[in-house]
């Protein structure tokens, strides 16, 4: 586990949907029974403000879904252009099959002060998560709920409840996939009101 940033910086709880509003991929990490994982989901979004909530789509198939529905806890990270090859390997390998799946992936992780959680070093934006069980929803839909229940971001990317990768250095950006292995990067800032 590595040490805190100097530049992650806490996000008011009432504004952490900001941190998916521009729709993402991200990484979701787990841990349960002494274990660690983390993969790269591309459906995931907002729900509500307060509490704030957020949904993501987890295969029966991901060792991650296992871990969440054993801890009740997970992680969404929002990975950066800089971490395009790590995002692509957590989620075309399965820990399962490759048990050293993290660190050939190179993903570091860290702690945050009162969180049992893996958060993933490198992303621009972490929400600590507890699910809110629907076991309709995640049985028939693989979709599950959770209520953030922390949110940071890094400064050189979002502040003042803000993105402004526009402003930030190129590898900040956001990736975006669309299939086969193929992401975007998020583009520039088009104002309506200007």
């Amino acid at each position: 586990m590595t040490s805190i940033d100097s530049h992650i910086a806490a996000v008011p709880l009432e504004k952490a949907y900001r941190l998916l509003n521009h729709g993402p991929s991200i990484l979701v990490s787990a841990r349960h029974a002494g274990v660690d994982n983390v993969m790269a989901a591309a459906w995931a979004c907002a729900l509500d403000f307060a509490p704030p909530k957020l949904t993501v789509v987890l295969d029966k198939a991901t060792r991650t879904r296992a871990l969440v529905e054993g801890s009740g806890t997970f992680v969404i990270q929002v990975p950066t252009a800089a971490q395009l090859q790590l995002t692509h390997a957590v989620g075309t390998h399965s820990l399962d099959a490759q048990p050293d799946k993290l660190a050939r992936a190179g993903v570091r992780l860290f702690q945050m002060e009162g969180f049992d959680l893996p958060f993933v070093a490198g992303c621009s934006a972490w929400l600590a998560c507890r699910l809110l069980p629907e076991p309709h929803n995640q049985q028939a839909y693989d979709l599950f709920i959770g209520e953030v229940t922390g949110a940071w971001a890094d400064t050189r990317v979002f502040r003042d409840g803000h993105w402004h990768f526009e402003n930030a250095d190129p590898a900040w950006r956001s990736l975006h996939y669309i299939a086969g292995g193929r992401f975007y990067a998020i583009g520039e800032a088009l104002d309506a009101d200007k």
